[in-house]
């Protein structure tokens, strides 16, 4: 498969996984139900620009690599204890196998998305080189 289209795709679902995160987290109280929530709005439009709109550009692929690797932060805060760690919460709530499935899908695909980011600014580089 050709790395841009997969790229989109890890990208658009990782997107999605950290919207049910956020919802998960305001819900269980991880988060309060603020309009500082709000902050993940522009973010994610900016993000689903890179995606959709600057899709094999270099700026494309640096705004996707930034934000995948800023992604990784997620499952770490929760699995060194707000929410997951020793003093959980989360033990035997409902929902709570969903809520520890999104942090290990997070990182599985944010880790993804920042190697096919990589890969891509790397390749970009090389195609500048050839044209100039």
């Amino acid at each position: 498969m050709k790395q841009s289209p997969l790229l989109t795709i890890t990208s658009l679902f990782l997107m999605l996984l950290l919207s049910f995160h956020l919802a998960d987290d305001i819900v269980r109280g991880f988060e309060k139900g603020h309009l500082s929530n709000l902050t993940a709005v522009p973010i994610v439009v900016l993000w689903l620009y890179a995606t959709l709109v600057l899709t094999e550009r270099r700026s494309g692929y640096i705004i996707n690599l930034l934000l995948s690797l800023f992604s990784l932060v997620v499952p770490i805060i929760h699995m060194k204890g707000r929410g997951v760690g020793i003093d959980s919460r989360i033990w035997g709530t409902r929902g709570g196998i969903f809520f520890v499935w999104t942090l290990i899908a997070i990182g599985v695909t944010a880790l993804f998305a920042a190697i096919l980011s990589a890969r891509g600014l790397w390749a970009s580089r090389h195609r500048t080189r050839e044209v100039g």
